[in-house]
C-alpha cells in the first residue's frame, strides 16, 4: 500500500524532505502523498520515513492503494531507473 496523510496533519514540514521518492507535496490545505510515487520507503529504508518522523502520527496505510511488498519493490526499481535515466 502507499501511505496517505490525514487531516490531523499540522503542516510541520517534517515529512516532505525525508521522502526519498519525493512523493510528498503541499496540497490545498495539508501535505499529500502521490500514491504513484510512494513505495513506503521500500528499497530505501526499513520503515517509512514520513511515519517515523511525523510528530502527530497522521500517516497511515492507504486502503485505496493496496500493494504487496513485491509490487512496492517493483515500483521502487521503476522509479529509480526513471530517475537515473533523467540524470
Amino acid at each position: 500500500m502507499s501511505l496517505y496523510i490525514t487531516d490531523e496533519c499540522i503542516n510541520c514540514d517534517v515529512c516532505e524532505p525525508v521522502c526519498p521518492n519525493e512523493a510528498i507535496y503541499m496540497g490545498e490545505l495539508i501535505y499529500e502523498i502521490n500514491p504513484a510515487l510512494c513505495t513506503e520507503c521500500v528499497g530505501h529504508h526499513d520503515q517509512p520515513q514520513c511515519q517515523l518522523f511525523c510528530p502527530v502520527d497522521c500517516i497511515p496505510l492507504d486502503p485505496q492503494h493496496v500493494e504487496s511488498q513485491d509490487e512496492l519493490m517493483a515500483k521502487y526499481k521503476k522509479l529509480t531507473a526513471q530517475k537515473n535515466a533523467s540524470n
